[in-house]
Parts: C-alpha cells; structure tokens; sequence
C-alpha cells in the first residue's frame, strides 16, 4: 500500500508528538523555552518542530490536546461508572494535583493565544468541549433533558477553569467549600427538574 504524502506527513507529525510526549512527561515546556531547546531534548531538529506545528504555541496546544485527551481516558471511567458529581470531583482532583501546574498554567497560556489568534488554533478549540459532552451525557443519564444537561455541564466546565484559573494567579486561595458549591448547583438543577414532572 503507497500512502500519500499527507498521511506520511501525519504519520510523522503523530510519532514526533510521541517524542514530544515522551520527553515531557506529563508536564508542558516553559513559554520562554525556545523550539531549540525543545529540538534538543527531543533529539530532534527546530525545523521540524516548526514544519509540523508552526511555532512553540503550536507544539504546546498539540501537547496540551494529546495530555488532554490521555487524561479523558481516565476520566471516562468514572462517567461509566459514577455520576455527574463523582466526574465533577474526579475532573478537579486531576488539575489540581502539583505535578500538573505546569500544564495548567501551559493550558491557560494557549487559550489566551487562541483569544487572539483563534484561526491558528482550531484542533486545540476545538477539542475544549469534550469534558462538558461527558458531564452532559452524565446529567442526561441522570434525568435532565438534553438542553438541560448542556447547560449545567457549561456551566460547571466554566466554574471548573475558572477555580483553576484562580489557582494558578493566587496559589493556595481554592477552598473545597467552590468544589461543594458547584454540586450543589448540580443538586438544585436536578431537584428542580424532579419537582417540573408530573
């Protein structure tokens, strides 16, 4: 079989975001590191790293994107397994552990550049809404009708960021009593969904 030049160029784009992943760990490079540092722990050369991701912005979303979707393995057990509010507790126990502040803060960093330049940055947008599909199915399953569970699976994405956020500006300010109040807002839409039905 002759692949095309396309799927040679993907083929080889995957296996150095591998190498990428690898030498990283589960942790992000600094802004300020440049792609010839990042080359040289890769054993790799700049250009190719700008070949196939265009810049440092671009090597950190298609890390961030493939930690991400790593850690959504993950956290898809506990959706089969748990409810809304066991995923809600699971998602902020992963970003909060102190080995991921380099990718927290690294994720923060992207989104900012891709406020600005969203175009640059479509596969890493685009790739945001899979932990609210996950909770919106969970407060499905859990009897919201599908615009219900969108919203409060929105809503608890955007509280979730936001405390993270939080964190990364004022180290230590995150309090549990933010974790206990997003559930309950989970709590109060789904009792008052309970009380609509006949």
């Amino acid at each position: 079989m002759i692949l095309s030049s396309k799927e040679r160029t993907g083929d080889a784009r995957e296996r150095l975001l591998a190498r990428l992943l690898d030498a990283f760990g589960g942790t992000l490079p600094a802004p300020e590191v440049s792609l010839r540092e990042i080359a040289a722990r890769t054993e790799t050369s700049h250009a190719l790293l700008r070949y196939h991701f265009g810049s440092l912005p671009g090597v950190l979303a298609a890390m961030l994107k493939a930690q991400r979707a790593r850690d959504n393995e993950a956290l898809l057990e506990t959706a089969r397994h748990g409810t809304f509010d066991d995923l809600v507790v699971a998602i902020w126990r992963a970003y909060t552990r102190p080995e991921q502040l380099s990718r927290v803060r690294g994720f923060f960093h992207v989104v900012g550049l891709a406020a600005y330049r969203p175009e640059d940055f479509r596969e890493f947008i685009d790739s945001l809404d899979d932990l609210t599909k996950m909770l919106a199915s969970l407060a499905e399953r859990e009897g919201l009708d599908a615009g219900e569970a969108l919203t409060l699976a929105t809503v608890t994405v955007a509280a979730i960021r936001g405390l993270l956020l939080q964190e990364v500006l004022t180290p230590g300010a995150h309090s549990e009593d933010s974790v206990a109040l997003i559930l309950r807002m989970s709590e109060d839409q789904t009792i008052s969904r309970s009380r609509r039905k006949p």
